[in-house]
Order: C-alpha cells, then sequence, then structure tokens
C-alpha cells in the first residue's frame, strides 16, 4: 500500500512541476521575442534554451530518482556486488566470506 501511495504522490509532483516548468517557458518566450534588440534577443534565446534543458532535465532527474527510491530492492548478488565496490568482503547475511 505504501508503494502504492508514493507512486500516486509520485506522478501528481512529477505531473505539477513539468507543468510549472512548461508554463515558465511559454511566459519566458513571450518576454523574449518581445525584446527588440537583436543582440539582446539572441542572448535571452540562448539563456531561454539553457533554462528549459535544466528545468526539464531536473523534472526526469526528479522522476527517476524516487522511482528508484521507491521500487529499489536488495538481492543478494547486489549487495556483495555492492560490497565488493567498497572494498569488503562481507556475504549478504552479514558475516565475513573467508
Amino acid at each position: 500500500m505504501k508503494k502504492i501511495l508514493a507512486s500516486l504522490i509520485t506522478m501528481v509532483l512529477v505531473v505539477g512541476i513539468t507543468l510549472a516548468a512548461i508554463f515558465l517557458l511559454v511566459r519566458a518566450t513571450l518576454y523574449v521575442t518581445a525584446i527588440e534588440s537583436p543582440l539582446e534577443r539572441a542572448g535571452a534565446i540562448v539563456a531561454e534554451l539553457l533554462l528549459g534543458v535544466v528545468l526539464l532535465l531536473s523534472t526526469v532527474w526528479v522522476a527517476t530518482h524516487l522511482a528508484v527510491r521507491i521500487f529499489f530492492t536488495v538481492d543478494a548478488t547486489a549487495s556483495r556486488a555492492t560490497n565488493a565496490l567498497q572494498g569488503e568482503d562481507i556475504d549478504v547475511r552479514g558475516g565475513k566470506l573467508v
């Protein structure tokens, strides 16, 4: 039940963040197209593109990060591989391997 509730909250959060990012980008586009000077408009377009990339990539990062936190399970091979990467030789059950 916890996973279902967390999944629904995550879905609503990600949709909200995405819609907010889109509305912000549309507002920025309207502002940028109203700039008269070509040099200033070019700089604003570059800034708007960077803003869009950052906003939308951060939305994907949040969605992925929360999905991994919700659905991640530890199995024997993952735990042993993680311990091996840390330089420890520990069994999944907590005992030292010989």
